[in-house]
C-alpha cells in the first residue's frame, strides 16, 4: 500500500516539476545583460516575484523527486 502511495505521489511531483520547469522565463536576456539592463527591479527582487517563487518550488520539487526516486528504488 505505502508503494503505491509513493508512486502516486513521485508521478505527481514530476508533473508538476514538468509545467512549472516550461512556466519558467528563459535566461537568455541577450544584450541587456551586457550594459547592466539586468540590474532593474525586477531583477533585484526576484524572490518576491512569481519568476522567483518558481525556481523556489523547482528546487523544493526536484530534491522531492530525488529522494522519492531513492526511496522507492530501496522498496521496489
Amino acid at each position: 500500500m505505502l508503494k503505491i502511495i509513493l508512486t502516486v505521489v513521485f508521478v505527481l511531483i514530476c508533473i508538476a516539476l514538468t509545467i512549472i520547469v516550461l512556466l519558467q522565463e528563459g535566461k537568455a536576456q541577450g544584450l541587456g545583460s551586457i550594459s547592466g539592463m539586468a540590474d532593474t527591479y525586477w531583477g533585484k527582487n526576484k524572490g518576491r516575484s512569481m519568476e522567483g517563487n518558481l525556481e523556489k518550488f523547482t528546487k523544493f520539487a526536484a530534491v522531492a523527486v530525488l529522494a522519492l526516486a531513492l526511496i522507492l528504488n530501496i522498496i521496489w
